[in-house]
């Protein structure tokens, strides 16, 4: 059975005939939950009808032949291994997007449903996934990032996409809210895993060159090597831009290396090596009215003080695995050091120091005479940053504002079992115990007495609770009740005084979800839906310089959806026939996010701001077996969102068109790439406040038309 992108780029959904009644904006939460249920329960009788073949747990004990990597699954591996989770889930392969200008985390994701990123400037994004850090203009927070199943994100739980290079990973996993349990993640938004290749599946050589609008340019070039033992990879891209906008040119360079060591047929080390450079011009967000009339132009401000932001560091990584009969142990641990040099408002130094180490164990050993999966893990992360903030003047440092040396230390202990009920139904069970440290030492606090250190803890226990039904050959239902847990991150704290310490709590939910994967025939599909009641969820309240002037709890607030993902090869045999047809392959992925307050006191029932309520990617493609591919594609948000909590703003609708097409025969390859060929003037992103109104910048232009190409060679 596939999973969510079988071939290589979208996930599915077909149009299941029990969809249409279901309806998640009206009616209470229990309504909602109550009809989901009896969805499900008229799903699985109506599913009962088809064959059931016997689920066998997922082989995640594996003894991989000579010449395959223990630590790095293959991709036909981790697609058999995420089929095993009871909730959303996606595996994203390369080829989803090798034969695009793939820059940014949105060109990896564009077409997987629930995760809604947009650009904002350079290689930077909004990304959210079921409303995680939907207010959060900067940074990343609500997601766990992970490369190779080692944490990436910063000791905080805040992180950012600028070490991200697409070009060097082979597969995307995406989990789901508490779908990433079995890394340790429970957070509202789940976890992202970008996994590298070996020198078992890199080619010898690979090179690529893309170029395009905007004065956009990239050179990126790979080597692996496999022997008995040795086996490793090198990877490297450098890239440059002039930008849309005034005020938004950039340059980057990435590198990427792993070496790994066969102990023995059961034993593996890797280690991991990376390292990035990235400079990157800032424009800044507008008015509304320059956003959708005169979206070139950069803010006043940023071009005065010639915003930037400047970021360099490096990493080092271990992941060790080791087979002993059923029980499978890996170990690991990770070192990163990058230095921020970032005037903005203010002239902000950031040096970061991030570390770890993780255990975990997958034992198979049956349970009562039933098949059985059993993980328990462990990952410590901690670190400290070291910050200072100055006068900004024409992105010059000036005089110290503040200092401070903030530390964070963090504990998660994680446990999920899957046991098999009978021969086609698995249940799920979960629990996470996550101790988070925030403590900040004041260092200079321009002359006043020092007042902002201070030190606040947080403890959580997440259940988590699923079925898994294998409802035929090449087809499941799943449902699952989870809890998630998300503590602030330094920039959301404010340690003036121990009551602006406690004043602020983490944000709490429980997600209620039900969906169905597989494939028929032609068709795939991949549905999901949810309900969450959010507690205290965190929103970061925008200033006029854009940045999170101050951070609140909204008290009560749900986010429900539904997403819906599709492939479907809708024709073969049009202009070529026999062995090797041409064929025409439609994919598509829905987001319908419906996120509101919930009888707040200040805003009632209003809608959350800064996510539109339908999203729509979708894609034709004309494949001939010359290796010509050629179609068109199209972006669509039929309908604006609100970017303020008072919903007295919105954003505006809008539908862009491009078109892609390529070539590849043997080593060669080769692609165009059209987009916003309209030229269609919109608002690809936006912070949010309390209360807006058009003039207030909090709007981030969409690019214009542009054109992208690229070749690639590989041996």
């Amino acid at each position: 059975m596939s999973i969510f992108c079988i071939s290589a780029q979208a996930c599915a959904v077909q149009a299941a005939p029990f969809l249409p009644s279901v309806q998640l904006a009206p009616g209470s939460p229990r309504t909602r939950i109550s009809v989901l249920a009896l969805t499900l329960l008229f799903s699985s009788s109506w599913a009962s009808l088809a064959h059931a073949q016997t689920p066998t747990l997922a082989p995640v004990i594996v003894t991989p032949d000579r010449g395959k990597s223990l630590t790095v699954p293959g991709l036909q591996t981790a697609q058999k291994n995420i089929e095993q989770t009871a909730g959303g889930v996606a595996l994203v392969p390369e080829s989803a997007w090798r034969d695009t200008k793939a820059a940014t985390v949105k060109d990896m994701l564009d077409y997987t449903p629930g995760v809604f990123a947009q650009p904002k400037w350079g290689d930077d994004a909004r990304l959210s996934i079921r409303g995680s850090g939907l207010s959060r203009y900067y940074h990343l927070r609500g997601i766990s990032l992970y490369q190779d199943g080692i944490p990436l994100n910063d000791p905080d739980g805040s992180s950012n996409f600028h070490r991200i290079d697409p070009t060097a990973y082979r597969y995307t996993e995406v989990y789901k809210g508490a779908n990433a349990l079995q890394y340790g993640a429970a957070t509202l938004g789940g976890a992202i895993n970008f996994v590298t290749p070996t020198g078992h599946d890199a080619d010898a050589f690979q090179g690529r060159l893309d170029a395009g609008s905007f004065g956009w340019r990239r050179v990126q070039l790979s080597s692996g090597f496999a022997g008995e033992k040795l086996d490793g990879v090198v990877s490297g891209s450098w890239q440059t831009q002039n930008g849309y906008r005034e005020q938004s040119a950039g340059h980057s360079l990435r590198a990427n290396a792993n070496l790994g060591w066969r102990l023995s047929d059961r034993a593996e080390t890797r280690f991991y090596l990376s390292g990035y450079q990235i400079h990157q011009d800032i424009p800044g967000s507008v008015s509304r009215d320059q956003a959708l009339n005169n979206p070139r132009q950069a803010a006043k401000e940023n071009k005065e003080h010639d915003w930037q932001l400047n970021l360099d560091g490096g990493r080092i990584a271990n992941r060790t695995v080791l087979v002993m009969g059923e029980t499978q142990y890996e170990l690991g641990g990770w070192f990163e050091q990058s230095s921020l040099r970032h005037p903005i408002y203010q002239f902000v130094d950031r040096d970061t120091s991030s570390y770890g180490a993780y255990g975990r164990l997958v034992n198979t050993s049956p349970l009562a005479g039933r098949d059985n999966r059993f993980t328990l893990g462990l990952t410590w992360s901690a670190g400290k940053i070291d910050a200072q903030n100055s006068v900004n003047v024409g992105g010059k440092r000036l005089e110290k504002l503040s200092a401070s040396k903030d530390r964070s230390n963090n504990l998660s202990i994680y446990a999920e079992n899957a046991w098999s009920l009978g021969s086609d139904l698995s249940l799920i069970t979960g629990l996470q115990y996550l101790h988070a440290q925030r403590k900040r030492q004041d260092r200079y606090n321009g002359g006043l007495p020092t007042t902002r250190s201070g030190d606040k803890s947080y403890h959580f226990f997440n259940p988590k609770l699923g079925l898994l039904w294998q409802a035929g050959p090449q087809w499941q239902i799943y449902g699952n009740i989870s809890r998630s847990a998300e503590p602030p991150t330094f920039d959301d704290m404010t340690f003036s005084t121990s009551n602006d310490l406690d004043r602020l709590q983490a944000q709490r939910a429980t997600t209620f979800e039900i969906g169905t994967r597989g494939e028929s025939g032609d068709v795939a599909w991949d549905v999901s839906l949810y309900h969450a009641r959010v507690k205290n969820e965190l929103q970061c309240i925008s200033a006029p310089w854009n940045i999170c002037d101050k951070t609140v709890n909204a008290d009560r607030t749900s986010h429900q959806g539904i997403e819906l993902g599709m492939q479907w090869t809708a024709a073969r045999g049009l202009f070529a026939q026999g062995l090797q047809s041409d064929s025409l392959e439609v994919k598509g992925a829905y987001t319908y996010s419906n996120f509101k307050f919930d009888n707040d006191q200040d805003w009632n029932n209003n809608q959350m701001p800064g996510v539109p309520k339908h999203y729509l990617r979708a894609e034709i493609i004309y494949k001939h077996p010359s290796g010509f591919h050629i179609g068109p594609n199209v972006e669509w948000v039929p309908q604006a969102y609100y970017v303020d909590n008072a919903n007295t703003t919105k954003t505006s609708s809008y539908a862009l068109l491009g078109l892609r097409a390529g070539w590849e025969r043997g080593p060669y390859s080769f692609y165009i790439d059209g987009r916003n060929l309209t030229d269609r003037r919109y608002i690809a992103s936006a912070s949010i406040t309390d209360y807006a109104t058009a003039s207030s910048p909090l709007f981030e232009p969409g690019t214009g038309r542009s054109v992208f190409a690229g070749v690639q060679i590989q041996y």
